[in-house]
């Protein structure tokens, strides 16, 4: 709710709403009526469709291509959605936390931001390919509530971990912190996995309230920023607690004793002995 973090999120929100629309006027009608043919085509569809108006709610034939079109995109939008955060939003959130709460924390910049480019690109790509090969497993009942969630999960934890690291870790230290903090991390990631699940329901309310579609869509994707954006800040306040405490971990080199400066020789004192004459008078030395 800081101020700055809530100015920030209309950046990504403004450019996925510009693709959305952009996407919907292009190819909404196209999707439409692909998804129709599809559903005409099928046998037992169209048994559903004979129950349903002999139940009275054959109206629900209307609404059911555009809820299927809608679930489809949703995932994609969702990745979008991460991905402009972790762009547009991650950075000046890690800068901000490190400000407000980590300010002698030294940065060594051990990643890039054409690294983080093709991590996060990479990481997507793993994630859609799960996503796609998943969607049968869907259509078990638990398995729905835990296979999206634990994609989401790994993708956010594998996306946002690195950008909160990137300035002040090294790449040792980011290996490190991965390693010892990996369940850790992919249960933030899960959490708020969840949580990016619940502006699902504003996104597909706004099938069935064709009036208050264009209210109701860029809502839910701004909520989904808001929620990646929660789960930056938790991150970045996680991953840079982790990285301080490993720092304090590593012992001390210690200091290499001086070499010793080598003795001064002195000279061995000169004795004179004096000369004496029989008469005990001191001679005069030549």
């Amino acid at each position: 709710m800081h101020p700055r973090v809530i100015a920030l999120s209309f950046l990504p929100l403004v450019l996925l709403v510009a693709l959305s629309l952009g996407l919907g006027y292009f190819y909404w009608e196209p999707a439409l009526d692909s998804v129709r043919t599809m559903l005409d085509a099928s046998e037992w569809v169209s048994r559903l469709w004979t129950w349903l108006e002999t139940a009275g709610v054959g109206q629900l034939k209307v609404a059911l291509a555009p809820l299927l079109v809608i679930f489809a995109v949703t995932p994609f939008l969702v990745v979008l959605s991460l991905l402009a955060v972790a762009l547009m939003m991650t950075p000046a959130l890690v800068a901000l936390v490190a400000e407000r709460r980590f300010p002698q924390l030294e940065k060594k910049k051990g990643g890039t931001f054409l690294g983080g480019l093709f991590w996060s690109l990479g990481s997507i790509l793993l994630a859609l390919v799960a996503i796609i090969v998943s969607i049968p497993l869907w259509l078990v009942p638990p398995l729905i509530l835990v296979l999206p969630p634990l994609i989401w999960g790994w993708l956010t934890y594998r996306v946002m971990s690195y950008d909160a690291l990137a300035l002040h870790a090294s790449k040792d230290e980011r290996r490190e912190i991965f390693r010892r903090h990996r369940l850790s991390l992919l249960g933030i990631g899960i959490l708020t996995g969840y949580l990016g699940a619940a502006p699902s329901l504003v996104w597909a309310s706004g099938a069935l309230f064709a009036a208050a579609f264009v209210i109701l869509v860029p809502l839910a994707i701004w909520i989904y920023t808001l929620v990646f954006a929660f789960s930056s800040l938790w991150f970045a306040h996680y991953v840079l607690a982790a990285l301080e405490a490993l720092r304090a971990e590593l012992p001390i080199e210690p200091v290499p004793p001086s070499t010793p400066a080598e003795p001064v020789t002195l000279l061995e004192p000169i004795h004179v002995k004096p000369a004496y004459d029989s008469g005990n008078s001191i001679l005069p030395t030549p």
